[in-house]
């Protein structure tokens, strides 16, 4: 790599942020793009289990794990399956002093991504348009006020509905057929003493066929809970989704016949509702090289939400950033790093897409209720993921 190259992140979320960590640790400069106006300018989602081959690699690449571990709940690493009837079917515990998966609060952990580095790194308030490629084997960066800069890489790190990925690929997300509806409760343990005893220290889930409850123990008493169902996208039509009573109503009639203790659920929280459906990219989902551009995260591998989303997109930042470092190269830092993402990002798509259809079939009936997996705490919490509408 040239002594100062030009390095462009398109994206704050965490992938993005660890490889601008990594990154600047080994002292190569580099800009993120963030289309928000400031770090606190929308809610970062809930909880993220942090697995101990994927995303805690990352962060110790990153030299944070130690912070990591001080901010993370490893007691949240609890799990309870529910059938309809409110009856615990399953309930695993973390062993002492196990961190194969503790818990953290994606905002927490973004802030600590953010916190690590240099002043001025994020350019907020900086939409981008689109990513183009230029003959030199560069990339130029197509700003939403019409403005561009050129960079000897940009890594396209924005998400599910990324402005970079066409400049690679004419993929779009579509609907997988499952949507989330999510609210919360906050002061848990004190307002909501038979919400908190549902959720324990971790999460919970209650299914049944094409239907689940889920809810997630974030810090400080805050539950997040994530209506799930399987169905057309227009399951509101007719709805206004602002009147939260009227959402209320209808999904009550959705889980009629549930037992009372999972209806409160739906009947107590704090309200109001954010629809969001699910969305996933093709697979596989490869592209062939473009000099001076490539994806990380979502914008690579958009996939059901079963627990490797935030954790891959960890992963990807770091080997991302390794693969820079070391290669005299950008041609051969993306050999290194596509030749290894693409192909486990398609293996994780397919076993995702799999355990989709096992976590929300098409039978509505009891009898495929309780499938070995349960609903894992990842890309649920990532409002990035599915798209609120």
């Amino acid at each position: 790599m040239s002594p100062t190259p030009r390095l462009a992140i398109v994206g704050a979320g965490l992938g993005g942020l660890v490889c601008a960590r990594v990154l600047q640790r080994h002292g190569v400069p580099v800009t993120v793009f963030e289309r928000e106006a400031d770090p606190r300018s929308r809610s970062q989602g809930g909880t993220l289990d942090i697995h101990e081959d994927t995303g805690q690699v990352a962060l110790r690449a990153a030299g944070l794990f130690d912070e990591f571990l001080a901010l993370s709940r490893p007691e949240s690493q609890e799990w309870r399956l529910y059938d309809r009837h409110a009856t615990l079917i399953r309930h695993d515990r973390a062993g002492e002093g196990d961190l194969s998966r503790p818990e953290i609060d994606r905002g927490q952990l973004r802030t600590l991504l953010l916190d690590s580095l240099a002043p001025g790194t994020v350019r907020w308030g900086h939409s981008v348009r689109a990513a183009t490629p230029l003959p030199n084997g560069a990339a130029r960066l197509h700003h939403h006020d019409r403005t561009t800069e050129d960079f000897d890489l940009v890594v396209g790190a924005d998400g599910a509905w990324s402005r970079v990925r066409p400049a690679l690929s004419d993929a779009q997300p579509s609907y997988a057929g499952v949507t989330m509806v999510e609210t919360h409760f906050d002061d848990v343990d004190h307002r909501h003493p038979g919400i908190a005893h549902l959720v324990g220290r971790g999460t919970m889930s209650a299914k049944a066929g094409r239907r689940s409850l889920v809810m997630q123990r974030n810090s400080d008493g805050h539950v997040r809970v994530y209506i799930t169902f399987r169905g057309p996208r227009d399951w509101h039509a007719g709805l206004d989704l602002a009147d939260t009573e009227a959402v209320r109503a209808r999904l009550l009639a959705q889980y009629r016949g549930w037992h009372g203790s999972l209806l409160a659920i739906l009947r107590d929280n704090e309200g109001g509702f954010l629809n969001r459906p699910m969305f996933v990219l093709p697979v596989p989902h490869t592209w062939r090289r473009v000099p001076g551009i490539t994806l990380l995260g979502d914008a690579a591998h958009l996939m059901p939400p079963v627990g490797v989303g935030a954790n891959l997109a960890l992963l990807d930042g770091a080997e991302l950033a390794r693969a820079v470092i070391g290669h005299p190269a950008v041609d051969a830092a993306l050999d290194a790093y596509e030749g290894v993402m693409l192909p486990r990002a398609v293996d994780h798509a397919k076993t995702a897409r799999q355990m989709l259809t096992t976590l929300m079939p098409d039978d509505d009936s009891d009898a495929a209720a309780f499938p070995d997996t349960l609903w894992p705490t990842d890309a649920l919490a990532d409002s990035r993921t599915a798209r609120s509408s």
